[in-house]
C-alpha cells in the first residue's frame, strides 16, 4: 500500500509512511468508512459458540459478584448514577465544571453559577443514595442554588443574601468540588497519593499508574512546570516502588501535550523538543526502575506521537529497561493498526513494550472536530458496540503479539473483562481501572489490577470530572447501570459482536460531516496536519508564493500554477 501511495504521487519518496507499511496502514484507516474498518475486527473479536457462551456466563457472574461486593459510597458509581447526563442537575454540573475553566474573574463566575445552579432541583437528590459523596455534593449545590433562586421567601432577603453571599456561594461550590475530589482524585500531591495508596485496603494487590492532572501546556512556562511535576513524580514513585520493576511495580503516565505548548501536527518542529523531554523522563524512570506510559490524546496528534515514541523507544541509553509504554484507543479506527505498529517497533528494538488498551475518553470532541473541520469521515466509530468490538479485537492481537507486547487492558465492563479471562490462556497480562471506579467488578478475580490514579489539586479536578462524566455519565453506560437493581445482570453481559451483527456499523443518527446540514453540504476542510494530504497542498502554496509578480495570475480558487485543477467535491 505504501508503494502504491508513492507511485500515485500522494506520498513523497523517503517519507516515514512510505518506508513503514504499518504507518501506511494507520494512515489509510484514519477516516475510513466504519463498514470497511469493522469487518476484519468482527472476525478477530468473534469466538466459537462454546467460548462465547462461557464469556457471557462469566460476565453475568461478574456483574452479580460486583453487586454483592459493592459498598455504597465506596466509589463514584452512586454519584454518576445520581447525577448522570440524563438528569438536569448532571447536565448543569457538567456545563458548570467545563465552563468555569475558562472564566478568569469572580463576577463572571458568579453569574455563571447563578445561571446553571439556581434552576436545578438539587434537593431532590438529598437522601436518594446511601453515599456521603452524593449527599454532601447535593447539599453544597442545593445551598448554592437556594441562595441564588429568584423564588426566595422575600425579595429583600433575596437581594441581601445575593449581595452579601457571593463569596459564600463560591465557597460552597468549591466545597462540593472538594468532596468530589476525594473520590475522583488519588491525592493533591504525589506524596499524598503514594501515602493513600499504601494505606488503602487494595494496596496489597493493586498496582498504580499515577497521572499528574493538568490541561495542555499553553506557554513554555506551563511546559516547564509540568516537566518539573513529572520529574518529581517519577523520583517519588521510584523511591517508593520497592524494587518491583516497571511491570509489577508502580508507574507514571505522561501526556505529551503537557510538555510542549505547540504539540500540534502542523508544527513538526515540536518533535525534537518532545523527544528530548520524553527521553529525559524515560531515563529518570529507568533509573528508578518504574514504568512510564505515554497517554493517548486527540486523534490528530497520533501520527507525531508515534514519531516521538519510536525515537525514544529506540534510544540505546534505555537498553535493558522495558518500562516505556503507550496507550492505544480502541474507539479510533486505527486502533488495531497501532497495536501492530507497537509490536513491530518492539521487535525491531529487541525489547518489549507495555501497551495499555483503552476505549477512549474524547469521543464527543473527535466527532465535533470532524464536523467543524469538514472531514471526509470520523476518526472514531459512531456506535458504542463498534468500539467494544474494536477493543476485543485489539486485545486478541495484543495477546498474539507476545512477547513483543506486554498487555494491559483498561475496562470497567464485565463482558470485556470476561473476554480477557477467556483468552488469556496462561499468558501474562494486567487489567486496569480508574481510581474510584470498578473496584467491585474486580473483587471476584485474581488477576493483577493496576489503578490509574489521578494526582492534582482541586483546581485541576474540573477538566478531569468533565471527561469522567462524559465517558461514564450516560444512563446507558455500564458503570451507570451496574448498581441499578432494576437492570438484569443478563442485560449487562451483552456480546458486542452479536449486538452489531446484522445492523448498520454506522450510527445513522450521526451524519457524515459533509451531510451535517442535510440538503446543504458542509464545506470540505483541508487537514494540514495529515502527512499525506498536506505536502502537495503546502508545496503548491509555496510555489504560488514564489511566483514572480508579473507571472500569469491564479484565477479564482480553482487554479494552481496556472493550470486547471478539479474542484474537490464538498
Amino acid at each position: 500500500m505504501a508503494r502504491a501511495l508513492v507511485h500515485d504521487g500522494l506520498m513523497p519518496e523517503g517519507s516515514p509512511l512510505a518506508a513503514d507499511p504499518h504507518r501506511a496502514a494507520i494512515r489509510r484507516l484514519h477516516r475510513a468508512a466504519d463498514e470497511t474498518v469493522l469487518a476484519p475486527l468482527l472476525a478477530l473479536a468473534s469466538l466459537p459458540p462454546e467460548a462465547a457462551a462461557r464469556v457471557r456466563s462469566r460476565a453475568i457472574a461478574l456483574v452479580e459478584g460486583a453487586r454483592r461486593a459493592h459498598t455504597p459510597g465506596a466509589d463514584v458509581s452512586a454519584f454518576l448514577a445520581e447525577f448522570g447526563l440524563g438528569t438536569r442537575e448532571g447536565v448543569a454540573l457538567l456545563c458548570l465544571a467545563e465552563a468555569l475553566l475558562r472564566i478568569p474573574d469572580a463576577a463572571t463566575a458568579d453569574r455563571l453559577i447563578e445561571d446553571k445552579l439556581a434552576g436545578a432541583d438539587w434537593q431532590s437528590h438529598l437522601g436518594q443514595a446511601d453515599s456521603l459523596l452524593v449527599n454532601a455534593s447535593s447539599f453544597a449545590f442545593m445551598l448554592t442554588g437556594r441562595v441564588l433562586s429568584p423564588e426566595a421567601d422575600s425579595a429583600m432577603l433575596s437581594r441581601t443574601v445575593r449581595r452579601l453571599g457571593e463569596p459564600v456561594i463560591r465557597a460552597a461550590l468549591r466545597q462540593g468540588m472538594k468532596v468530589l475530589a476525594g473520590q475522583f482524585v488519588m491525592g493533591r500531591t504525589i506524596g499524598e497519593a503514594l501515602k493513600r495508596g499504601q494505606e488503602s485496603a487494595e494496596a496489597r494487590r493493586a498496582r498504580y499508574s499515577f497521572d499528574m492532572l493538568g490541561e495542555a501546556a499553553r506557554t513554555e512556562a506551563d511546559a516547564q512546570r509540568y516537566m518539573a511535576s513529572y520529574r518529581d513524580a517519577i523520583g517519588a514513585v521510584g523511591r517508593a516502588s520497592g524494587g518491583r520493576g516497571p511491570i509489577e511495580g508502580p508507574g507514571v503516565s505522561v501526556k505529551l501535550s503537557a510538555l510542549h505548548p505547540r504539540y500540534e501536527p502542523t508544527k513538526p518542529g515540536c518533535i525534537p523538543a518532545l523527544v528530548a523531554s520524553l527521553t529525559e523522563l524515560a531515563k529518570a524512570a529507568k533509573a528508578g526502575n518504574i514504568g512510564l506510559t505515554v497517554d493517548a490524546e486527540e486523534a490528530d496528534r497520533l501520527d507525531i506521537s508515534l514519531d516521538i515514541i519510536a525515537a525514544v523507544h529506540g534510544d540505546a541509553a534505555l537498553a535493558g529497561w522495558d518500562g516505556l509504554g503507550m496507550a492505544v484507543q480502541a474507539y479510533q479506527k486505527r486502533g488495531l493498526a497501532v497495536v501492530d505498529w507497537a509490536a513491530a517497533l518492539a521487535a525491531r528494538n529487541g525489547r518489549p513494550m507495555p501497551v495499555r488498551l483503552v476505549k477512549g475518553a474524547y469521543w464527543d470532541t473527535e466527532v465535533k472536530h470532524a464536523q467543524v473541520q469538514g472531514r471526509a469521515d470520523y476518526p472514531v466509530f459512531t456506535r458504542k458496540a463498534a468500539t467494544d468490538v474494536s477493543w476485543l479485537a485489539c486485545a486478541r492481537r495484543m495477546f498474539d503479539a507476545s512477547p513483543h507486547i506486554q498487555p494491559a487492558f483498561a475496562t470497567h465492563n464485565a463482558t470485556s473483562l470476561a473476554f480477557i479471562l477467556e483468552n488469556a490462556s496462561g499468558r501474562m497480562f494486567e487489567m486496569q481501572r480508574l481510581h474510584g471506579m470498578g473496584e467491585a467488578l474486580y473483587a471476584g478475580t485474581d488477576c493483577p489490577v493496576r489503578v490509574y490514579a489521578p494526582v492534582g489539586g482541586h483546581e485541576d479536578l474540573l477538566a478531569y470530572l468533565v471527561r469522567r462524566l462524559l465517558e461514564n455519565g450516560a444512563n446507558t453506560g455500564f458503570v451507570h447501570r451496574l448498581t441499578d437493581p432494576e437492570v438484569p445482570a443478563e442485560a449487562l453481559a451483552e456480546d458486542p459482536v452479536a449486538a452489531i451483527t446484522g445492523r448498520s456499523p454506522r450510527n445513522l443518527r450521526i451524519p457524515l460531516p459533509r451531510n451535517l446540514y442535510g440538503a446543504w453540504l458542509n464545506s470540505a476542510g483541508l487537514d494540514l496536519g495529515d502527512p499525506v494530504e498536506a505536502p502537495p497542498v503546502l508545496a503548491a502554496i509555496r510555489e504560488a508564493a514564489a511566483r514572480p509578480a508579473d507571472a500569469a495570475p491564479i484565477v479564482g480558487g480553482d487554479r494552481i500554477r496556472g493550470e486547471a485543477v478539479p474542484v474537490r467535491d464538498p
